[in-house]
């Protein structure tokens, strides 16, 4: 009998933009069970593989329990006076410019208001960023050069009512699946719906369109001048609109006729062909309604901020702004991207979508929060922030729910910078991170299911996350310990919240302070609602107040915008290459980005075992004629270098990706990979507007790794292989997969063996194989007939299969037959192999897709998704599913 549903509570998942509404159930033995709430308009009970398998990653397994100051445990009462303490003394040493909060938007918007109001409002410096900074900050200066605010003026809905859809360097597929089912459905419920991805790779979201444009990479402004040059030669201008709403059109115009005179020069110029070229800019011309949805593959360029805006221009050309179906639309990474812009969390903000080299809005926060001396200039970008942190200048820092050791360029110049600062201060829910392991003070935070709070979504809509779980040892919430060190450096009255409601109340009032419609961001009414009411608040999209106090599904539908003549704004846009530049020596353009069911950088998808069957160690893609010209074959490990350094990945060959370019996942790190940091290859290259890194194009090689042998291992402990140069490992249903491969052959491989596998005890079953000749060994611990690990070692890549033998993992105890086959690495007769995972919400392996199309003769994604299950949830891998039928 099933154990007892003993909690059900309505949350919002925590992991992109979308801003999914989630149920979580908790039974009488404290297990918890995910499913989509149905009622929430970002989904309506949709989930994706990552939402789905949240259960899986709740456990109290590796967190961070108490807090510790220089490696010793101790009591939140010492941590936080030591945090206090230290940033005072920075302070009155070097000033405030001297510490520095770096911040992200995994934070709930209660915790976001606290540290800002903190650092820009108490302790008076701007050196507050976070690493928003890195996937959205471009998408903001867009905006508001156009807008004059941050105003994202579509809602999931227009996509649904949209007649093209153009979707430009977003993997929608993979990194907002739920919207990219809304999309789906849509064009399955309206066949006349034009889809068209802009995107050097052909990646799943493809899957749906009708029709791809292979840019070459860096060349989107260049596209969108010519779109807007084409729109004005074909007189497709709303003249209405622009002459009442708009300014700064001929400016563009002229600089859009300089830059993309033509079709063919654009064409040539983007490699497209012209008829490519040519169909896009006629249909985007005769369709009203048309979406642009945009996201990393624009925003992650050092001319990021210029591509936004040669989007948005062609939008206000044609009036596609503010009505249904059509608008330019960024999706935000992060769950909370959107609620850290709303307080400030960028060091270019202050709250309430306030400015802070405006003198009218640094009096109006001062006054609203009586702060001694409010910030008077923006302060340290993310990547200028670490700078100064290596350079000496800032000699405190506090890092929160973020890993920068990974995630920023130049990662490794990252982590010697923080190795040099006087201070480091970690609030994380994790004990073992690359960048956790440089601090000096860690504090244990509480995560997703034990924390309440806000988020904001990609749509502007306001969604709670509720608790559902009690929090492991003596973890606290973010704004508490912001809270509580506040108070130890002299600002008790200022930070005497209790609660998360009060902190919400605040901000929401602040954001109609002295507002009467001057800014976009107004939530004032919410100011008012009581603890009951913040608990039970119901998913809503701002601006919220008495002209909208059920939400505003889409902005500017009056044609008034935020600037000071109430005009939005054309900016002319010169494209601009690349700062990086390919050579001889680095021929190759390194793109980065997210695969389907890892996140940022795993510390929570890391930990599930479903989520990590599908992709289990990094990997290039690159094109198989590439591959061919340096001796590379698929799955071989091989070697990718920048000038910053080099890694080691494997191998996937695939004519998906442009001749020259490679793509590596973002997310794998020291703690699953043994060189495998991709941002250690990245150059510090900005936007010199938004200060966002250029994280897609790096100039890059890439070479076979030939070590003397390569192997693989399953533990059901956590263990260090010493003896390999290259190692990488990932969580499977009770035990943990090793990839591995040493660049030197062990003496003794019997010895090395047994030293790995079996150092907590010499008393244990023991099975091994070793062929000298050919180089090949293999043995397996038995702890009471039961199965604890194995390992299989040879000259080459080519090694058993790894499913049959992670099943026997799975057993109590492996049969006779089980037994006697597994260190050949075959099953026995009748024993089925899954293969690699293909559908993680359903567990359905490639091996069970193939049979069941060999078997039943299934000829179509619908058939093979109907028999197999897979696909029918959340649907990510039927682009998968798809490329298998067509190599049937």
């Amino acid at each position: 009998m099933s154990p007892s549903i003993v909690k059900e509570v309505k949350t919002t998942c925590p992991y992109c933009g979308v801003g999914c509404g989630v149920i979580a159930q908790v039974d009488e033995l404290n297990q918890v069970s995910i499913k989509g709430d149905p009622s929430h308009p970002a989904n309506l009970g949709r989930l994706c593989s990552k939402g789905a398998a949240l259960g899986e990653t709740v456990s109290p397994e590796g967190r961070q329990l108490y807090p510790e100051v220089r490696g010793e445990q101790c009591s939140w009462e010492q941590a936080l006076a030591e945090v206090a303490g230290g940033f005072q003394k920075a302070i009155q040493k070097h000033g405030p410019g001297a510490v520095a909060f770096y911040v992200s938007g995994q934070l709930l918007t209660e915790d976001y208001y606290v540290a800002n109001k903190l650092m820009k409002g108490f302790i008076g410096s701007a050196n507050i960023d976070t690493n928003s900074r890195l996937c959205m900050s471009s998408a903001v200066a867009g905006y508001k050069r156009a807008f004059g605010s941050d105003s994202v003026p579509c809602s999931y809905e227009d996509l649904e009512r949209a007649k093209l859809i153009v979707l430009v360097g977003s993997n929608t597929a993979w990194c907002h699946p739920v919207l990219f089912q809304r999309i789906r459905q849509a064009k399955k419920a309206n066949p006349d719906l034009q889809i068209i991805v802009v995107d050097p790779r052909r990646t799943p979201t493809t899957d749906i369109a009708d029709r791809h444009l292979a840019l070459r990479p860096g060349t989107d402004a260049l596209l969108f001048n010519g779109l807007l040059n084409y729109l004005d030669a074909q007189d497709e201008r709303n003249p209405l609109f622009t002459e009442q709403h708009t300014e700064g059109l001929e400016a563009a115009l002229a600089t859009a006729r300089d830059s993309a005179a033509d079709i063919p020069s654009v064409a040539d110029r983007c490699a497209l062909h012209e008829e490519e070229v040519s169909e896009f800019y006629r249909l985007f011309a005769r369709t009203e309604r048309v979406v642009t949805v945009y996201s990393q593959g624009i925003n992650q360029s050092s001319s990021d901020s210029d591509k936004n805006n040669a989007i948005i221009n062609c939008h206000l050309f044609t009036g596609r702004i503010g009505r249904p179906g059509m608008g330019p639309f960024s999706f935000t990474g992060q769950p909370n991207a959107m609620g850290g812009r709303e307080v400030g969390g960028l060091a270019n903000q202050l709250a309430a979508h306030m400015e802070i080299d405006n003198p009218r809005h640094r009096d109006c926060v001062q006054r609203f929060w009586n702060a001694p001396g409010i910030a008077d200039k923006e302060g340290l970008k993310a990547v200028d922030l670490f700078e100064a942190i290596d350079e000496g200048r800032i000699k405190a820092v506090w890092i929160m729910a973020t890993n920068p050791v990974v995630s920023l360029p130049e990662a490794e110049r990252v982590k010697s910078a923080l190795k040099r600062c006087e201070l480091v201060v970690v609030s994380d829910c994790m004990a073992e991170t690359d960048t956790m392991a440089l601090a000096h003070i860690k504090l244990p935070a509480m995560t997703w299911g034990e924390r309440a709070g806000t988020v904001t979504n990609s749509e502007r809509r306001i969604s709670r996350q509720r608790a559902f779980l009690g929090a492991p040892g003596i973890a606290r919430p973010d704004w508490w310990i912001i809270t509580e060190v506040a108070r130890r450096m002299g600002f008790a009255e200022a930070f005497a919240y209790t609660q998360p409601a009060e902190i919400f109340r605040e901000h929401a009032a602040l954001s109609g302070f002295e507002n009467g419609g001057s800014r976009d961001f107004d939530i004032g009414v919410l100011a008012d609602i009581d603890d009951l009411q913040y608990d039970a608040l119901e998913p809503i999209q701002w601006p919220v107040n008495e002209a909208a106090r059920t939400g505003t599904p889409r902005l500017f539908g009056d044609g008034r915008f935020f600037t000071a003549t109430g005009k939005a704004r054309f900016i002319a846009v010169t494209p601009r290459a690349p700062a990086s530049t390919t050579s001889s020596d680095y021929p190759f353009v390194l793109n980065t980005g997210r695969v389907r069911d890892h996140w940022h950088t795993m510390t929570r998808t890391g930990k599930s075992p479903r989520l990590a069957s599908h992709r289990i160690e990094s990997y290039v893609e690159l094109h198989p004629g590439d591959a061919v010209a340096r001796d590379i074959s698929d799955g071989s490990l091989v070697t990718v270098s920048s000038p910053l350094g080099q890694v080691i990945v494997r191998a996937r060959l695939s004519d998906d990706q442009q001749p020259g370019s490679l793509f590596v996942p973002m997310h794998w790190n020291d703690q699953f990979a043994h060189h495998g940091r991709i941002g250690c290859l990245i150059p510090a290259n900005t936007d010199p507007l938004s200060g966002q890194p250029e994280s897609k194009h790096a100039a890059a090689n890439v070479s076979l790794y030939t070590p003397a042998w390569h192997g693989f291992m399953f533990s059901r402990r956590h263990l260090t292989p010493d003896e390999a140069s290259y190692w990488a490992r990932s969580r499977g249903r009770g035990l943990w997969r090793y990839e591995l491969a040493g660049e030197q052959q062990p003496q003794d491989w019997a010895q090395a063996a047994r030293a790995l596998l079996c150092s907590e005890a010499a008393d244990v079953g023991w099975m091994e194989y070793y062929d000298r000749s050919a180089r090949r060994y293999r043995a397996a611990r038995f702890v009471n007939d039961v199965l604890e690990s194995c390992i299989f070692i040879g000259p080459d890549i080519h090694l058993p299969p790894r499913d049959w033998l992670e099943k026997l993992f799975n057993q109590d105890r492996p049969s006779d037959a089980d037994r006697s086959h597994l260190l050949t690495g075959e099953a026995p007769s009748g024993s089925a192999d899954i293969g690699r995972t293909l559908c993680a919400c359903n567990g359905v392996g490639e091996q069970a897709i193939l049979e069941a199309i060999a078997q039943q003769g299934l000829d179509t994604v619908e058939a093979i998704s109907e028999f197999t299950r897979a696909g029918t949830t959340c649907g990510s891998c039927l682009p998968e599913i798809r490329a298998l039928l067509e190599k049937k």
